[in-house]
């Protein structure tokens, strides 16, 4: 669905965005795609609105958190849209695709409406603004993702996000991604390895596979083609260093896959894979699809076939009807599975779901403690493991500048850990043995191996 109303604009020849991204991980690699289609047509990029002539929001709505945000930033352009009518202002994404025309009704000055099928339209989609007119809304639910990418755009060279596939068919209680991502589908492997060669060739040593519910992936190609199957083929893949993916939901996480990933050299030794809570009872109601001793046991199997193994998941607290004896299942599930890290998040409907059906009947301040309680254990286990590390040498890919120390380096492990480190900027996109001196829970600290640096 494509229309458009009446629009007046200053100047054509001016090639300026502004792109701002929130949410997961497709939704920075959405952004990459977008920004290097932009950049083909002759936009430059910039980190300012007051530069830019298109201000573009690439917009999530798995928590309300995410979408009150965003129209907190719309709101802050009404300003800036009345000084400059012919600023072009859009929303991008998962909101866009839920939301579609209520935005236009609640932000008016909003130019562009664009949902999660239809960015590989965006310098098509704006050329129609500038021509025709404001209010022009691209959400077709059919619409198939060109997903073809321009290699070249990525905020490092060194690594990349490459997806596999989209949506989810699971259908969680709580979740909003199947109804503004749609059901799955995957891209062949040879599509895959294709764009993996190009990655390589300009640099790339480190590729993260994308899916919604990634080790799901080949169901929908009509064969018996598995993750693990791609996997394979990628690892075969000369001057491919790492391979990771995300995110695996548990009823899909294969024994076989876990054998796969024990003995493929280049697939690092990390799982990120969500629990959401210890209570089975919650879980049924969350329409998870397994047990807390299921999820338990595929851990230990995970743990016992991959050496060096670390697990993170996510937790919703708060959940409709969650008591406190379900709330301490899920302090018992994290007690005793002891994750490398935990995102954890309060429970917000999501207009649509059938969660949302349920009455949100948990007290904000209940799921604030209850959120707090469960962050400060994931410091406590989180710190307690890091310690262990210290006196290890430990291999790290050298993303660039720390962010917290810009004179020092920064990287992950293959287990990832964030690693910081003093050192020459030359080392960044390699791989160095770093030895750790120092920890805290979420960053490990130490020194190149034969270092001239201090620690």
């Amino acid at each position: 669905m494509i229309h458009s109303a009446n629009f007046h604009h200053r100047d054509q020849h001016y090639k300026t965005v502004f792109f701002e991204t929130f949410g997961c991980q497709m939704n920075k690699l959405d952004a990459e795609l977008s920004l290097g289609l932009l950049q083909e047509e002759g936009y430059k990029i910039v980190d300012n609105v007051d530069k830019a002539d298109v201000i573009l929001f690439n917009t999530c709505s798995v928590r309300q958190r995410a979408e009150d945000k965003v129209y907190s930033h719309l709101g802050a352009l009404r300003i800036l849209k009345k000084k400059h009518p012919d600023i072009i202002v859009g929303v991008l994404g998962c909101m866009a695709q839920k939301d579609g025309e209520a935005i236009f009704k609640r932000m008016p000055h909003v130019d562009l409406v664009c949902g999660t099928r239809m960015f590989s339209r965006l310098p098509e989609l704006i050329l129609k603004i500038r021509n025709h007119g404001s209010h022009v809304i691209a959400i077709d639910e059919d619409h198939i993702v060109n997903i073809k990418r321009a290699i070249t755009y990525r905020p490092n060279t060194y690594q990349a996000f490459v997806t596999v596939m989209r949506g989810c068919d699971n259908f969680c209680s709580y979740c909003i991604v199947p109804y503004v991502r749609g059901r799955e589908i995957s891209r062949t492997i040879e599509d895959i390895k294709e764009e993996v060669r190009a990655l390589i060739s300009n640099g790339c040593k480190e590729v993260t596979l994308l899916g919604q519910n990634i080790n799901s992936y080949g169901k929908s190609l009509n064969t018996t083609t598995t993750l693990g199957d791609l996997l394979s083929e990628l690892n075969d893949l000369d001057g491919l260093e790492r391979i990771r993916f995300v995110t695996s939901h548990p009823t899909d996480m294969s024994r076989d896959l876990i054998r796969t990933m024990s003995r493929l050299e280049k697939v690092c030794e990390h799982l990120h894979m969500p629990a959401q809570s210890g209570s089975d009872r919650i879980l049924k109601e969350m329409r998870r699809g397994y047990v807390s001793n299921y999820y338990r046991e595929l851990i230990h199997f995970a743990k016992e076939h991959i050496p060096h193994l670390t697990v993170a998941s996510d937790f919703i607290v708060g959940f409709p009807g969650e008591t406190d004896e379900d709330f301490q299942e899920t302090v018992q599930l994290m007690e005793t599975l002891r994750f490398q890290n935990c995102f954890i998040f309060k429970y917000s409907p999501r207009t649509g779901t059938r969660a949302a059906e349920l009455k949100d009947d948990v007290p904000d301040e209940v799921k604030k403690s209850r959120n707090l309680k469960l962050l400060e254990l994931q410091k406590r286990i989180s710190l307690e493991k890091n310690k262990k590390l210290i006196g290890k040498q430990v291999q790290v890919l050298v993303d660039g500048a720390s962010k917290s120390d810009p004179n020092r380096l920064s990287g992950r492990t293959r287990q990832n850990h964030i690693v910081v480190f003093s050192g020459s900027k030359d080392l960044i996109g390699e791989l160095v043995d770093i030895r750790i001196h120092e920890v805290t829970d979420l960053t490990l600290y130490g020194t190149l191996k034969n270092s001239p640096y201090p620690a």
